[in-house]
C-alpha cells in the first residue's frame, strides 16, 4: 500500500501540513457512502466507545509547566528560541541546525534512518511536536526535560559536535541584547578561550579545566539558556485536528453522520488497533503513546554493538548536570517528583525504547528507533511476527506460548491494510503559535 507524501506550507506563525492524500481520502469515504455500502462496522460497544473518547485530540490537557524552564511561555524567549533553533552557527561546521534533524517541512523530523549531523547518528530522529507531555525526552529517555533534551546534540560529536564557550561567544556576538532582555546581563568573556567544553576534543577539554569553576558555571549557564530558549519555541508545536478527531467526536455525540468522516476500510482499522492488534495497548491516549518505554523485539541495527536503551539511559539523566534537581534548574526540589521518584530499573528495561506518538505517523517513514522498518507494512509484520529481543526480552507474545498481558497477534493481509489505512486518519496540521 502506497502512503501519499504530505506538503507542508511554513509560515512565521503556523506549521500547516496540507495533506494531498486528504483530498483523495475524503473522495473515497464519499464515494463508500454514493455506492450503497452500509457502515455495518461504525457500530461500537461501551468499552471501545470509551476507548475511542478517550484519544480524541480535545482530551489532550493543557501542557504542564516545565517548572526547570523559569522562561517557558515566555513570548521573547520564544522567538529567540526560534531563531536559535534554525542558525546553523551553532555546529562545529556551520552547517547544522536544529531544523537540520527537526525539519518544519517533514513534520520536525528528517525523514532518514539515523540523524545526520557533521556526523552519522546510530538512533532516529524524533519529532519534537508535542514533545513537553512526557517526563522523559529521547528513544532511552536520558533527559528529563525539553531544555535539557535541545542541549544533548549541541554537543554531541556527531550532531552538531560544537563546545560550550563557541556557543556562549556566538550569544555574546549576535543576540547578546536579546539576550540579556530575557536573562541577566552576560559574564565578562574575555580570555574565555574560543573553544573549550567538558565535551568534545582533547584540546576542548584541556582548555575547559584550564579555566576557573566561577568562569565554567558562567559559561554553562549561558549553554542551559540556549538550551530554555530553544524549548520555550519547541513547547509552542502542536498538532491540530485529524479526521480521526472528527470521527470520534461524533461517536462520542452519537451522530450516525460523524461515519462519514471515515470509510469503511478505516473504521475497521480503528476496530482492530483498539482490538485485535493491541495497539492501543502502548499507543493510547490523544497522543497515542502511554510515554513509556517497552521492549518488542525490534531488531539491532548495529548487533556488534547492540543498543541497551532505556537500562543505561537511567544512569545518564539521574546523574545529568541539566536535570531538574541540577545546577542549573528553576524547579524547586519538590517540584522534581519524576526525577525523584524515577524507577531504579530492572529486566524490563534492557533493549526498551520510548512509545513514539502516532500522529502523522505515515509521513515519517522509516521507523522504529534506528530507522528498522522502512513502511508501517514492515511494522505491523514484526508485530505479528513477534521474534524474541537481541537484548533482553520481548514483551510481544509469540505462537500459543501467550503473555500474562498480551496475546499472539494475528491479522489477515486485509486487516493490516486496513490497520494502515486507520494510521493515515492520524495526519493533521502542525501549528505554531501560544501553548494549549
Amino acid at each position: 500500500m502506497k502512503i501519499n507524501l504530505e506538503t507542508l506550507v511554513y509560515t512565521a506563525g503556523v506549521v500547516c501540513l496540507l495533506a494531498v492524500c486528504a483530498a483523495s481520502s475524503e473522495s473515497a469515504v464519499a464515494a463508500d457512502r454514493s455506492v450503497g455500502v452500509t457502515p455495518v462496522n461504525d457500530r461500537w460497544a461501551n468499552d471501545e466507545r470509551a476507548t475511542i473518547a478517550s484519544m480524541r485530540l480535545s482530551q489532550l490537557p493543557p501542557l504542564p509547566k516545565e517548572v526547570s524552564n523559569a522562561v517557558d511561555g515566555s513570548p521573547a524567549a520564544r522567538d529567540l528560541g526560534k531563531r536559535l533553533f534554525n542558525d546553523e552557527r551553532f555546529s562545529r561546521n556551520g552547517k547544522v541546525s536544529c531544523a537540520s534533524c527537526h525539519d518544519p517541512l517533514k513534520s520536525f523530523q528528517d525523514g532518514r534512518p539515523v540523524g545526520i549531523g557533521v556526523g552519522v547518528g546510530s538512533r532516529r530522529s524524533m519529532p519534537v511536536v508535542a514533545a513537553g507531555y512526557g517526563p522523559w525526552l529521547f528513544w532511552d529517555g536520558r533527559k528529563d526535560s525539553v531544555w535539557a533534551q535541545a542541549l544533548g546534540p549541541l554537543e554531541d560529536a556527531v550532531e552538531h559536535g560544537g563546545n560550550r564557550s563557541n556557543y556562549a561567544h556566538l550569544i555574546e556576538a549576535h543576540y547578546r541584547a536579546e539576550y540579556e532582555a530575557i536573562f541577566q546581563p552576560m559574564p565578562d568573556l574575555t580570555g574565555v578561550p574560543p573553544d573549550a567544553g567538558p565535551q568534545g576534543l582533547p584540546a576542548e577539554k584541556t582548555a575547559w579545566d584550564g579555566l576557573a569553576k566561577t568562569i565554567q558555571n558562567d559559561v554553562s549557564r549561558i549553554f542551559a539558556n540556549i538550551g530554555k530558549l530553544i524549548a520555550a519555541y519547541e513547547r509552542t508545536l502542536s498538532y491540530g485536528q485529524s479526521r480521526f478527531d472528527r470521527y470520534a467526536e461524533a461517536v462520542v455525540k452519537g451522530v450516525p453522520a460523524g461515519s462519514s468522516a471515515l470509510t469503511s476500510t478505516e473504521i475497521d482499522g480503528l476496530r482492530i488497533f483498539i482490538g485485535k492488534g493491541q495497539c492501543a495497548t502502548c499507543h493510547n491516549g490523544p497522543l497515542f503513546t502511554d510515554q513509556h518505554f517497552h521492549n518488542t523485539g525490534v531488531p539491532q541495527r548495529d548487533a556488534a554493538s547492540p543498543d541497551r536503551g532505556r537500562a543505561v539511559a537511567l544512569a545518564k539523566v539521574v546523574h545529568d548536570e541539566f536535570n531538574c534537581l541540577g545546577p542549573f534548574s528553576d524547579a524547586n526540589a519538590n517540584q522534581c517528583d519524576e526525577l525523584r521518584f524515577i524507577a531504579s530499573g530492572g529486566a524490563e528495561l534492557e533493549g526498551a525504547f520510548k512509545t513514539p506518538g502516532l500522529r502523522n505517523v505515515t509521513s515519517r517513514a522509516p521507523y522504529m528507533h534506528a530507522g528498522q522498518f522502512a513502511s508501517l507494512e514492515q511494522v505491523v509484520g514484526h508485530y505479528v511476527k513477534a521474534p524474541a529481543a537481541s537484548v533482553g526480552h520481548t514483551e510481544l507474545a509469540h505462537g500459543a506460548a501467550g503473555h500474562t498481558e498480551r496475546k499472539p497477534i494475528a491479522l489477515s493481509s486485509p486487516e493490516v491494510e486496513a490497520l494502515i489505512a486507520f494510521l493515515g486518519t492520524l495526519s493533521s496540521p502542525i501549528i505554531e503559535g501560544s501553548k494549549k
